[in-house]
């Protein structure tokens, strides 16, 4: 770790936009379990938050583990407790926001992660294809979620905008998949939102 932890923590609580305060607590909760030889990933909202930079808000930071072994929960704690948070063994808070281990992460998708630099080292989020179709799948079945649609929009219309660009092929592979089944899903949603771009 090659920033002072109590200053870190201190800065992001006085960090007033939400999305750069959530940005600063991953990087710091990321590098802190990494330094711990238990490498993290940001999933769900969180990973939907940082994609859309802030176009939809999570109000927690979900993170899955990259190991297969569980972290054992009196580090997790230990770790946890280093930042001043509260809560636990699975669910704490810190620097105002929440901060949840989910488990083990579960990823279908070739593409490689996405790194994200933060000002207390780099994040790892879930490959975006995958987040696409798994809030797409949410959104549609088993009955329309408008919420979760438009979230689904949100996120399709960063692949479409080029900063950070889907691979099609892979969002069509995993989309086609029998655990997902939303294929038809997929290439509605990109031509509606490719029509709102226009």
């Amino acid at each position: 770790m090659n920033f002072d932890l109590k200053a870190a923590m201190k800065d992001i609580e006085a960090t007033p936009d939400l999305l750069e305060r959530a940005l600063k607590l991953a990087g710091v909760v990321s590098t802190l379990f990494s330094d711990a030889g238990w490498p993290l990933m940001v999933v769900g909202g969180s990973a939907v938050e940082f994609y859309t930079e802030g176009a939809y808000m999570s109000g927690d930071i979900d993170f899955c583990r990259r190991r297969i072994e569980p972290i054992p929960l009196r580090l997790a704690q230990e770790l946890m407790g280093r930042l001043g948070a509260t809560g636990g063994p699975r669910s704490w808070k810190a620097g105002g926001l929440f901060v949840d281990m989910l488990g083990l992460l579960e990823n279908e998708s070739a593409s490689p992660a996405r790194e994200l630099q933060t000002p207390y080292g780099p994040i790892s989020l879930i490959p975006a294809e995958l987040q696409l179709v798994e809030r797409l799948l949410s959104a549609t079945y088993p009955a329309r979620d408008n919420a979760m649609y438009d979230t689904a929009k949100k996120i399709m219309a960063v692949g479409l905008a080029g900063e950070s660009p889907f691979d099609w092929n892979e969002v069509c592979r995993l989309a086609a998949l029998p655990s997902f089944k939303v294929l038809d899903d997929v290439k509605a949603l990109r031509q509606e939102v490719e029509n709102e771009l226009r």
